[in-house]
């Protein structure tokens, strides 16, 4: 019984790492260019997106909660900054504005779970729905283009030869590792997961760090909506589409449990690499995008099954 305990303890530790490992020696195999450096840049640059907003989310699953809006949220704070931008506003405020069209819709969220009692899955799903609605309504359905070259440089810059985008992947990360493991919201994360009402009677305010993690979820999809429009240099009220199952997958296959209480950052991080390299192999393969999905819903249910029995294991 230890020994099997054991196994489904080291699995959950670096089984993630080893299957990035196992999946990058296969693609590399049935395509010898996928280990080259200018196509791991490229599969770290695609990564970009998913792995920033997969942040977000890992907070909310920690919490034992679930955040549909999250590609819509990104399409409305595009639009939004990308308005102000060609109205004439400066860069630093355009940005701030984008981040504040997330933060408020993510704030939102966890007002109307927390104070409203909607399930997570409910309050998101309608805020979906509103926000993708309003991005669509602002922009008239049609996409707002052309930035200057120093908003752009957010999306096409390099420092020491390495991308921004990934620069600011990793300064993301860096921090959501500190906050997850050196802050009170952190430490309130966990246990608001593990078990919400001993939570709530040890005297913390529940409401307000779920609403707060809520929040942070919603700005990560404002900084992503930055990056996204930057790189596309438009703001399109279509973005997003599907971001949030690529979000929920990268968390999962990291090790969040969905059922709250437990997750790691970095592993979250290697769940979007894993996600990334699987559409980067299988688009060299010249495997269609409707195989893709398949794969990675096939990933998806692996992942959770683990999940499962771990967790019966434990019982």
């Amino acid at each position: 019984m230890k020994t099997r305990e054991l196994l489904f303890q080291y699995g959950r530790q670096f089984g993630t790492l080893a299957g990035l490992i196992v999946l990058a020696f296969v693609l590399w195999a049935l395509t010898p260019h996928f280990l080259t450096v200018s196509n791991l840049l490229n599969v770290a640059q695609q990564t970009t997106l998913v792995a920033i907003i997969a942040v977000g989310m890992t907070f909310v699953i920690i919490t034992g909660g679930i955040d549909l809006s999250v590609g819509s949220v990104l399409a409305f704070a595009g639009v939004v900054m990308a308005s102000l931008l060609q109205r004439g506003w400066p860069l630093l405020l355009a940005l701030l504005a984008g981040l504040g069209a997330g933060l408020l819709c993510g704030l939102l969220n966890g007002l109307l779970i927390t104070i409203g009692r909607l399930p997570p899955f409910i309050a998101t799903l309608g805020m979906m729905s509103v926000a993708r609605g309003a991005a669509l309504v602002f922009t008239g359905g049609r996409p707002i283009s052309g930035f200057a070259d120093n908003f752009r440089w957010l999306a096409v810059g390099e420092v020491l030869h390495i991308p921004v985008p990934v620069i600011l992947m990793l300064v993301v990360y860096m921090l959501a590792h500190f906050v997850l493991t050196k802050t009170k919201l952190g430490r309130y994360t966990y246990a608001i997961g593990g078990n919400e009402e001993a939570t709530l009677l040890s005297g913390v305010n529940v409401r307000l760090y779920k609403t707060l993690v809520y929040g942070l979820c919603g700005m990560l999809s404002g900084l992503t909506a930055l990056i996204l429009t930057a790189r596309l240099n438009s703001a399109q009220p279509i973005a997003g589409m599907m971001y949030e199952l690529d979000a929920i997958a990268a968390t999962v296959i990291g090790g969040t449990s969905l059922s709250g209480g437990e997750g790691k950052i970095f592993g979250t991080l290697i769940g979007a690499l894993i996600i990334g390299m699987l559409r980067n192999g299988l688009n060299l393969l010249d495997i269609s995008s409707f195989v893709q999905q398949i794969v990675i819903g096939a990933v998806i249910i692996v992942a959770v099954l683990f999940d499962t029995a771990l967790r019966t294991n434990r019982k």
